[in-house]
């Protein structure tokens, strides 16, 4: 039995971001992510102006008058969503967790997708492929999503963006679109990364807590590593080692970008601290203006 606060939960998150895929993620969730190709739709009488090319000499022999194939695009798409379940994800400080912040924004990715009727698979990971929920159409399989991401307990703490992504290039046989939706508090997993960019859309969303970017001065405090369970001792009061931990965490932003730039992949960082929606809805509009 699924314990009624989950349900409860999952319901709230339905009602919020079914709304927001209503109100707004809908329609740019379509215009962004195009279908694989055309395929034909119907013939139609010949009206000036149609492209001769397409005039259908079988049809308009029999009936005596020049017709013309119709295309449409073929929309269906295969959409993944993979999410970090590693320790770090079961932090934050302000408003909300990492992991719950993810999970929400799955959910509106989920609810824009089978909104467009395109199929939604999931690849739960820490240090290893924890779950995969094969892609499938329709509502009651975004809830199952939703509610697997709400009451999954992960098996290990740490974080393999490697072993997630050499998973997916085995299990996602055609191309996909693929929301890869971490921390990315993890090293080494570059050339993964790029295999899976040129075979697939894959878009980034990195989520953060302000509170990681710099220490405040609390003194000696004892603090522990999420994913490792390792704890330790940090002067905060000392400015240098202040300073060594914000240099420490902006050298690694600069690096994550830096490579983001040099494959082509999107990352689209989004805090705990703010609304998702307006981070969301810009990348959406940059990347029509790319369409």
């Amino acid at each position: 039995m699924i314990p009624q606060e989950i349900i409860s939960k999952v319901r709230r998150i339905e009602i919020r971001t079914k709304g927001l895929v209503n109100d707004l993620f809908g329609g740019e969730y379509h215009s962004v992510f195009k279908g694989k190709g055309m395929i034909f739709s119907e013939v139609r009488e010949y009206q000036p102006g149609d492209d001769i090319r397409l005039i259908d000499w079988n049809v308009s022999a029999r009936v005596g008058t020049p017709y013309v194939k119709i295309f449409e695009e073929e929309r269906e798409l295969t959409v993944y969503m993979v999410v970090d379940v590693s320790g770090s994800g079961r932090f934050g400080t302000i408003q909300k967790m990492k992991m719950e912040l993810g999970t929400e924004i799955a959910a509106v990715l989920g609810f824009s997708a089978i909104k467009n009727n395109d199929k939604v698979g999931v690849l739960l990971f820490s240090n290893e492929v924890e779950k995969y929920i094969p892609p499938k159409k329709g509502k009651s399989h975004i809830l199952r999503v939703i509610r697997e991401l709400l009451y999954y307990k992960p098996k290990f703490r740490g974080t393999s963006i490697n072993s997630a992504l050499d998973f997916l290039l085995k299990v996602a046989k055609r191309r996909s679109v693929i929301f890869l939706i971490s921390d990315f508090v993890d090293s080494n997993y570059w050339t993964s990364l790029k295999m899976v960019n040129k075979k697939h859309d894959i878009i980034g969303i990195r989520l953060y807590d302000p509170s990681e970017a710099e220490l405040p001065d609390l003194g000696l405090v004892k603090v522990m590593d999420p994913e490792s369970q390792k704890e330790f001792w940090i002067n905060t009061s000392r400015y240098s080692d202040r300073m060594d931990y914000k240099n420490a965490f902006e050298n690694r932003i600069v690096e994550l970008e830096s490579w983001c730039k040099k494959i082509k992949f999107d990352l689209i960082p989004i805090s705990t601290q703010d609304d998702y929606v307006e981070p969301l809805m810009d990348f959406f509009h940059r990347r029509e203006k790319r369409v």
